[in-house]
């Protein structure tokens, strides 16, 4: 375990924005971890998973911690399903294709969502109608303040719409080490209704789905719309789907009545941001190096040498224009630093 000084963060993070950690360090175990905690208690931390959920708008003036944990165990499993915990520092879509290469049923939906396992549950990560907390049982955690080891079951996570306990109460106290899920060995519960999904299944000729065959579909249909972060820097969805009330869904409906939604409950509705960003005019802009992907206007993306702050800009100039065109706030899904 060895600090580096001035360590450059440009292929740590998905967007591949050039800024510089201070110091950083890569810990491979949960002991190195808590050493480093130790040893740093009284410096400024800055604590790194995939990389793939934060924009990066400046040098990071901290101990950068990058959580290398690995590793694959069943807990226990019976004929039906099976009890499994996976590190943090797995990368979260090989621990899908894991899953489904095994007859693991409840992620396949999930597939290709880039990031590693430790920060699914913060962001209660979801896709084509199936969150992270479907499936979920625990995670384990450390407390940064004093190294005590801890559980957060399903319930204390207090999960909802990309949100979770980590991004409220405890944000900034925990480093999420390990996740537990429990998962289905034989009568899959298979989500095929939402989105392209069923129309995937039938171009690929699939009469009777597995979970196999959608975590296939849905892979076909998120490298179709989104860009390969490897190939042009981007995090995915940069915005949330916005939730609105009825009376304001009512209104909406009113002045846009072919536009596109999904009722959450009785009271509540989503509208889709892609859709409301590509109406306001953006989808395939660009701006310098930042700009809008061609394919899906809810993806912000790097050509090449863009700023963090370029980029962050676009999504401000984004967020006003929708605001002003359909009196509809949309938030960052992204982590801004």
């Amino acid at each position: 375990m060895r600090i580096e000084q001035q360590k450059s963060l440009k292929k740590h993070n998905t967007f591949g924005i050039d800024c510089t950690a201070q110091s950083y360090v890569s810990v491979t175990s949960v002991s190195e971890l808590k050493q480093v905690l130790s040893e740093h208690k009284n410096d400024p931390l800055f604590v790194l998973g995939g990389g793939s959920n934060m924009l990066l708008t400046k040098d990071i003036e901290a101990l950068v911690i990058h959580l290398n944990l690995k590793g694959i165990t069943i807990l226990s499993e019976n004929n039906n399903e099976v009890l499994i915990e996976c590190m943090a520092g797995e990368n979260w879509h090989e621990f899908v294709l894991y899953c489904t290469e095994n007859g693991y049923g409840g992620l396949e939906n999930l597939s290709l969502i880039p990031g590693n396992v430790g920060t699914a549950p913060i962001q209660n990560i979801g896709a084509y109608g199936v969150e992270l907390k479907d499936s979920f049982v625990s995670c384990h955690a450390i407390s940064i303040h004093d190294q005590n080891e801890r559980d957060f079951s399903k319930e204390e996570c207090n999960f909802g719409y990309r949100n979770s306990i980590f991004k409220n109460e405890v944000k900034g106290e925990y480093i999420i080490t390990s996740v537990t899920f429990r998962l289905t060995k034989t009568n899959h519960i298979l989500a095929t209704s939402y989105g392209a999904i069923q129309e995937e299944l039938v171009r690929q000729n699939c009469d009777t789905p597995t979970i196999k065959a959608i975590s296939n579909a849905v892979i076909a249909i998120r490298q179709s719309k989104l860009p390969d972060p490897q190939k042009l820097g981007n995090s995915g969805s940069f915005f949330k789907n916005p939730v609105i009330d009825v009376e304001t869904f009512r209104q909406f409906r009113r002045e846009h009545p072919t536009a596109p939604f999904y009722e959450v409950s009785p009271t509540e509705f989503k509208i889709p941001a892609g859709w409301l960003i590509e109406q306001a005019g953006f989808k395939g802009l660009r701006f310098g190096d930042a700009g809008v992907h061609k394919n899906q206007a809810l993806v912000l993306v790097n050509y090449g040498n863009a700023t963090g702050k370029e980029i962050w800009e676009l999504a401000m100039k984004i967020q006003r224009r929708v605001k002003e065109d359909f009196a509809i706030y949309i938030e960052p899904e992204v982590n801004v630093f």
